[in-house]
C-alpha cells in the first residue's frame, strides 16, 4: 500500500517520485510481481516518516512505467484499474501493507452522455474562472476525454480543480451518474465563489 495526500481515480495516470527507502523496496516487490499495489488518501499526518491517519478507500493501480534514479529512487507512472476498500491494515514492515477487496469500478453501468458533458462543462468553466486568478491552469482545447463515456466519467473527476476530500467523496461514491453529478455540483459551487472573488478583486 502507497498512501498519498492525492487521490488516483481509476482510468487515470498519476507520476510518482519514490524516494523513502521503504517505498523503494515496495517498488522493487511490486516490479518483480504483478506491479500492482494500493493507493489511499492521507487524511492526516505526512507521507514521510509513518504515523499518518488513512482512509478506507483507494484505488487499486499498476506501474505503467518505471525509470530508476539515483540513490535508488524511481520515477514512476501508475495508472488506476479499480476501486478497493481496506478490510484491516496489517504490517507496516518493511512497508504498509493491508487486507483489501475490490470495489464495483462503475456499479451503475454506463454513465448517459450528458451527464459526463454536463459535468465536463462545469469543470472547464471552472478551471477557466481558477486560471484568472492563477490557482490552476484552464483546459486547453486538446485535452480529449475517452469515447467510452464510463472511462471519461473518471477522467472528468480527475481533472476537477477539487480538494483531495472532495476528490475523495467522489471516489468513494457508488454508480456513475450519482459521481457525475456530484463533480458537477461541487464545480459550479466552487465556479460561483470563483467569480465572487474576482468581483470584490481577490
Amino acid at each position: 500500500m502507497f498512501p498519498l495526500q492525492t487521490v488516483l481515480f481509476p482510468h487515470t495516470s498519476l507520476p510518482l517520485h519514490v524516494f523513502e527507502p521503504r517505498y523503494r523496496s515496495l517498488v522493487a516487490d511490486c516490479l518483480a510481481g504483478d506491479r500492482e499495489l494500493g493507493i489511499v488518501l492521507i487524511s492526516r499526518g505526512s507521507e514521510v516518516g509513518g504515523g499518518d491517519q488513512r482512509v478506507g478507500v483507494g484505488t487499486l493501480a499498476r506501474i505503467e512505467l518505471a525509470s530508476p534514479l539515483p540513490g535508488g529512487r524511481w520515477s514512476l507512472l501508475v495508472s488506476g484499474v479499480g476501486r478497493l476498500r481496506v478490510v484491516e491494515w496489517l504490517s507496516e514492515e518493511p512497508y504498509p501493507l493491508a487486507e483489501v477487496v475490490e470495489l464495483a469500478v462503475g456499479p451503475d453501468g454506463v454513465p448517459t452522455e450528458g451527464a459526463v458533458a454536463a459535468a465536463r462543462a462545469a469543470v472547464r468553466r471552472t478551471r477557466a474562472l481558477l486560471s484568472e486568478t492563477g490557482r490552476a491552469p484552464a483546459l486547453g482545447s486538446e485535452t480529449e476525454l475517452d469515447p467510452d463515456p464510463a472511462v471519461a466519467a473518471w477522467q472528468v473527476c480527475a481533472l476537477s480543480p477539487l480538494t483531495p476530500f472532495d476528490a475523495q467523496r467522489l471516489l468513494e461514491i457508488e454508480g456513475h451518474e450519482a459521481r457525475l453529478a456530484e463533480v458537477t455540483e461541487l464545480s459550479v459551487t466552487l465556479a460561483h465563489d470563483v467569480v465572487r472573488l474576482l468581483a470584490e478583486g481577490g
